[in-house]
């Protein structure tokens, strides 16, 4: 090493066992990560063995790692273990010019755990970093039909009540026990079946539907019954119908499961507020205070604890278990009776683990392929492991399509780098599955956010379309529906606007289709993002597609070379305008 040369920097290093860095893709295939300074290593191997191996010192294997991806500080290296071995340990070489060191067990060392006495090897096996068996049971893994799934998120009050039409008629219904439920805009189920030409023309796959249970207000997330389908949407044979129509068109469904909280009508918080002490439903809720009052004025503070500030909607003890075993059985009985695909999880990560636990096991039960997609806004590694989750509502991806599209200044190679974080969040099979949105029900409508330029709202919708992950489109993005505030990010289905973009999302749709699988791989384009630009790629055995976007100003990129543009972009040989974007296909691979 020279003089001038700079030394390794150790304290960028990182590997974490049993994570995202290190993770089983199959019963003989181990993904091992590394994290290093950016351009700081010169070279990274990876050492494995048989940890069960009956020879001292263990035999080990050598496989050259390679830069898997990078942002502004990192680099991050990889590599796969192909081997009969199920129970693996290894360590890592690092090396940045003449200087190396072996890395294993969060240590740096010049020596390996095996050391001798004389004649005589001490095995130091445990020493170094472990897996310690896989089993197929524990792979993490998103259902198989999920990974290809093309996802439209309807709010169903304000879809459609007829074919292409909405009543924008409230509505009220009484149950037979006297408890009210009502609508704001007069959305039906019926209402969403006789649209299902017109979503299934566009590509989608499968419906995710918000919650449709009998609810006091619009939106039924207060549900008052978990059994029955709420009246003014429709009702059971509606909604069987709907389903059975899906299925023939070989579509899936996705229902919306609301745990965290209920009514305050429901009929074990009417008990608790009707008995006190006395109720044996006390246990299922939390924070009560006897006698339980129910607060008319909306300012004044309720004496138990509910969901955020709503007071109609106390929240549910989920660590009771016999709060656990109702919703299992709610959990299943949708699945069995009317064969749902899956259960999107309402303000999953305030529920407790056991709950999801339980929940799983029933739901997985009666259908080993049926999805469940946790709400969890921040990193949720920690409910993917196998024993709650398959996928999340992928809200990072729409912050940094906000950030990128929707900001003043864009800046490309931040996305690309922040968009690289987020695909390393996750073992790949989780990655491939999580569900990308930039729209939904909780939030300000994206094309609000680009304050209505329908040119940064097509390159969002090239990014959900064609990034790795399982796509969603909230209903009426496609028909150029704005909205800030609640009511209006909720209206009523455009259905009279012009299907100039819902052309656009069809031919992104055929796109995905047509190019992209959960084989296909993902790399940025990092020649082509400077200044605004972001390029990336998506190529498998046999094409490679890139979609280049610029919000910003004009730059200049490199020739595209002989490439079939897929989507009219309005840009000038060799140049990305503002406002201009694009998406090539190279045949034959890269």
């Amino acid at each position: 090493m020279s003089i001038k040369e700079e030394r390794m920097d150790r304290a960028a290093v990182l590997h974490i066992p049993l994570s995202q860095y290190a993770f089983a893709k199959s019963e003989h295939t181990l993904v091992i990560r590394i994290r290093t300074k950016k351009e700081d290593l010169s070279g990274c191997d990876l050492y494995y063995g048989d940890r069960a191996c009956r020879k001292t010192p263990i035999e080990f294997y050598r496989i050259p790692m390679h830069v898997c991806a990078e942002d502004v500080c990192f680099q991050y290296y990889e590599a796969e273990i192909h081997s009969v071995y199920n129970r693996i340990c290894y360590y890592f070489k690092l090396m940045k010019g003449q200087e190396w060191t072996y890395y294993y067990g969060d240590r740096f060392t010049e020596t390996l755990a095996d050391f001798y006495l004389g004649d005589q090897v001490v095995d130091g096996r445990s020493e170094y970093y472990q897996y310690p068996i896989i089993l197929k049971e524990e792979i993490p893994d998103v259902p198989e039909w999920f990974k290809t799934a093309v996802v439209y998120n309807i709010f169903p009050d304000s879809f459609a009540s007829g074919k292409r039409s909405l009543e924008n008629r409230a509505e009220e219904k009484r149950l037979e026990d006297g408890r009210i439920c009502r609508s704001k805009l007069g959305g039906t189920l019926r209402g969403i079946r006789e649209n299902l030409d017109y979503i299934q023309g566009m590509g989608f796959t499968c419906l995710y539907l918000n919650p449709v249970f009998s609810g006091g207000e619009y939106h039924k997330y207060d549900v008052l019954d978990y059994y029955h389908i709420d009246p003014c949407l429709g009702t059971e044979a509606d909604f069987q119908e709907l389903v059975e129509e899906l299925h023939r068109r070989g579509m899936k469904v996705i229902i919306d499961g609301v745990f965290n909280h209920c009514s305050w009508e429901f009929f074990a918080f009417e008990d608790v507020a009707a008995k006190g002490r006395a109720s044996r439903y006390c246990k299922w809720f939390y924070g009560l205070e006897f006698p339980v009052r129910k607060p008319e004025n909306a300012d004044e503070v309720p004496n138990y604890t509910c969901f955020a500030y709503e007071r109609r909607m106390p929240k549910l003890n989920t660590a009771e278990r016999e709060v656990q075993m109702y919703f299992a059985d709610v959990g299943a009985y949708w699945i069995q009776k009317y064969h749902v695909d899956g259960w999107r999880l309402d303000v999953a990560n305030e529920i407790h683990r056991n709950f999801w636990r339980s929940f799983r096991s029933a739901v997985k039960s009666a259908d080993p392929d049926a999805v469940l997609i946790g709400e969890v806004w921040e990193n949720a590694e920690t409910w993917l492991r196998g024993d709650a989750f398959d996928s999340t509502m992928n809200y990072e991806f729409r912050r940094i399509c906000r950030d990128y599209l929707a900001a003043g200044s864009p800046d490309g190679r931040s996305a690309a780098c922040q968009f690289e974080q987020m695909r390393l969040r996750y073992p790949t099979n989780i990655v491939n599955g999580q569900l990308n949105l930039i729209d939904s029900h909780d939030v300000p409508r994206f094309l609000s956010l680009c304050r209505g330029d329908l040119g940064k709202w097509k390159m969002a919708c090239i990014l959900l379309m064609l990034m790795p992950g399982v796509l969603s489109l909230f209903y009426g993005d496609e028909r150029k529906i704005q909205g800030i505030t609640e009511n209006e990010y909720r209206k009523g289905m455009a259905w009279e606007e012009k299907e100039d973009v819902c052309d656009f999302v069809r031919k992104l749709i055929r796109i995905r289709k047509e190019y992209i699988d959960g084989a296909t791989g993902y790399h940025p384009v990092w020649g082509m993002i400077r200044s605004g630009v972001f390029a990336f790629a998506r190529e498998n055995a046999g094409c490679e597609i890139t979609a280049v976007m610029n919000p910003g100003e004009a730059c200049a990129i490199p020739e595209m070379g002989e490439r079939i543009v897929l989507l009219e972009n309005g840009c000038r040989e060799g140049w990305i305008d503002q406002g201009g974007y694009g998406v090539w296909l190279m045949e034959g691979g890269r």
